[in-house]
């Protein structure tokens, strides 16, 4: 009769040893590959000169929660850079661009429908110009 220890298999290796390499390996193939993330640099340069481009008046007014997104997202980016998660402030400094492209397009929208607004009341007025005319 063949006795084992609670840790050992038939030959007296150490049942554990299989189960102990494969968590190291994957534990070590993980942090090669956080390791492996290159710094966003140009990400965050592209992030912050959309974010500052955006931060005008007009579109501050226009689209303010955006705008604010756009720079709290480029802030956490940042921060994120200086504990070098590199892969958390790429993602973060992209989504800042895109944040403060989706605020520059609701401004661009806001002027464009205000134009034809203008556009619209001017033609009005025209035309009752024009209909008072024709009726004297």
């Amino acid at each position: 009769m063949t006795h084992f220890h609670r840790h050992t298999g038939p030959r007296g290796r150490s049942a554990c040893a299989p189960r102990l390499l494969l968590a190291l390996a994957l534990s070590s193939s993980l942090l090669g590959a956080c390791a492996s993330v290159p710094k966003p640099t140009e990400r965050m340069a592209v992030a912050s000169a959309a974010v500052e481009q955006a931060s005008t008046t007009s579109i501050s007014e226009a689209a303010p929660k955006e705008l604010q997104l756009a720079k709290d997202k480029l802030a956490a980016a940042q921060a994120a850079m200086k504990a070098e998660d590199y892969a958390l402030a790429g993602r973060l400094a992209d989504e800042a661009k895109i944040d403060a492209d989706v605020a520059v397009t609701r401004a661009q929208s806001a002027t464009a429908a205000k134009a034809a607004r203008d556009s619209q009341d001017a033609a009005r007025v025209l035309s009752e110009e024009l209909s008072r005319k024709t009726s004297n």
